[in-house]
């Protein structure tokens, strides 16, 4: 069973799993007329996780304080990170999904992942969950040192080099609801000395200026390994 060989356990309601992989653009009406898609999975999936890696970087790195337990956080929750990880995991062929839209494209694996934690927490519970990501996740696909060595925040990283050259950056971002979409897209803009530098989209604020910042950099020839 596939669910069995992922997680580590035989499931115990299946449905869970099924509405994991249901994207919203995908989505479908049961028999109390109630809309069935990931969302809310996806939603109570990103609290645990982040509770669970919160947790786990506090025991594995005593000495450490709290701008660099915040700053690994950061990069184990990232959402490249997690969609990297789904395909790693073999996730991705198992969502049910009929996106277009290049946004909504890019969230749909790394919001699976999400979904199929908060799946395992209703079905087995907070220890089962958090065993599925700290025994099952992290040893097997993500190696924490190289998560250690690599900066991935572009913002940041753009804001320090302002500050070395003298430059002046501003984030301009805007709030757009495509097609009807009750959900809010973002699109947020690096200005450099009132030049126009780079350009990013995301389902946060926060996403939006990273993907500009990094468009940035870049454009700039700003190393983003």
């Amino acid at each position: 069973m596939f669910i069995k060989d992922l997680v580590g356990f035989y499931p115990g309601k299946l449905s869970f799993y099924d509405i994991a992989f249901t994207h919203r653009s995908a989505s479908r009406t049961d028999s109390q007329g109630n809309v069935v898609n990931n969302e809310r999975l996806e939603y109570l999936g990103d609290a645990i996780l982040g509770a669970v890696i919160a947790d786990f970087l506090y025991n594995r790195f005593p000495q450490e304080d709290e701008g660099f337990l915040t700053k690994m956080r950061s990069k184990l929750v990232n959402r490249s990170i997690l969609t990297n990880l789904t395909y790693d995991m073999g996730l991705n062929v198992y969502i049910d999904s009929n996106a277009t839209n290049a946004v909504d494209k890019s969230h749909i694996y790394g919001d699976a992942l999400e979904a199929l934690i908060g799946a395992i927490y209703l079905d087995r519970g907070y220890d089962v969950a958090r065993y599925f990501i700290i025994k099952r996740i992290i040893p097997k696909y993500i190696d924490l040192y190289e998560l250690e060595q690599n900066d991935s925040n572009f913002k940041s990283k753009l804001i320090e080099w302002s500050q070395k050259t003298k430059r002046l950056v501003r984030f301009e971002t805007l709030e757009e609801y495509p097609n009807g979409s009750k959900q809010p897209k973002f699109i947020s803009i690096v200005i450099i000395d009132n030049n126009e530098s780079g350009k990013g989209t995301g389902n946060s604020k926060k996403e939006a200026q990273q993907n500009a910042a990094r468009d940035s950099l870049s454009k700039l020839g700003i190393g983003i390994e």
